[in-house]
């Protein structure tokens, strides 16, 4: 019964795989050593300040961070940017505001504009709602040593033109290696130089597109910082926890069991 049980699980297995390596759905995630990962790693505040600067410069113009409050960019872990910067940038955006039936400029405490387009997804949690890291055969095996990839998959995306074209009912396709099925409607949004970074970083392709990257997994993950502290705090208070029980139970049952006695 279990050798049968066995050959039916193997034999799905096999043919799953099969299927999903002959349908070609998913593309090519390359890995990408992101500053935060890691127990101890943190998100470089200079990658996230150029990060925004691609996002408002390349990105905003079609998409949006609808779930992402601006008063965030100040905050310590993040881009952190000072009060009047972040109220400067605030501004630049309209809003419309009911109670002056009008719109007016955005403030600190509104939250970034909504996609520009109906066909441009939302960026807000983009890098966690996509996964970038998959199998072997959906058994999560490189999730559990990878994590989930959404930046490495949004970093793919940006950097996997290949430059061929084709169109089908109206609409130009462009040949992508990481998007599933392998052409995708969003023409390069990237180039060598299309950004001038005040601090003189590489402004190459790659290096745009980890900085997008980054700055999108700090906008589904603004407190992945705190999170860290505090599960590395609790650590380390369950284990002096542990310590301490541990000898106050040796101390209470010592009179009990008495000192062990060497066999003769």
């Amino acid at each position: 019964m279990f050798r049968k049980i066995a050959i039916s699980a193997v034999s799905a297995l096999v043919l799953g795989a099969g299927s999903v390596m002959a349908a070609g759905v998913a593309g090519h995630t390359e890995d990408v050593a992101f500053s935060w990962e890691g127990p101890f790693g943190t998100y470089d505040e200079h990658q996230m300040q150029r990060g925004l600067q691609v996002f408002t410069e390349s990105c905003a113009a079609c998409h949006g961070l609808k779930f992402v409050p601006i008063r965030s960019l100040a905050d310590e872990g993040g881009p952190n940017l000072p009060d009047d910067q972040v109220r400067a940038y605030a501004a630049q955006f309209d809003i419309f505001d009911a109670e002056l039936d009008d719109t007016r400029p955005r403030k600190p405490t509104d939250m970034f504009p909504v996609s520009g387009l109906s066909n441009a997804p939302d960026l807000s949690l983009m890098a966690k709602a996509r996964a970038g890291f998959h199998g072997p055969a959906g058994t999560g095996i490189t999730q559990l040593f990878k994590g989930i990839g959404g930046p490495e998959y949004i970093y793919s995306i940006l950097t996997g033109y290949t430059g061929e074209e084709k169109e089908e009912v109206g609409t130009t396709f462009y040949a992508n290696t990481a998007f599933p099925g392998g052409w995708i409607a969003m023409a390069p949004p990237l180039s060598d130089g299309l950004v001038e970074y005040a601090d003189g970083h590489d402004n190459s392709k790659h290096h745009i597109a980890q900085d997008a990257a980054a700055f999108l997994m700090w906008a589904a993950e603004p407190k992945m910082m705190a999170r860290k502290q505090a599960g590395f705090t609790a650590v380390i208070f369950l284990t002096v926890l542990s310590v301490l029980l541990y000898l106050t139970n040796k101390k209470i049952w010592s009179t009990v069991k008495g000192p062990k006695r060497k066999d003769a």
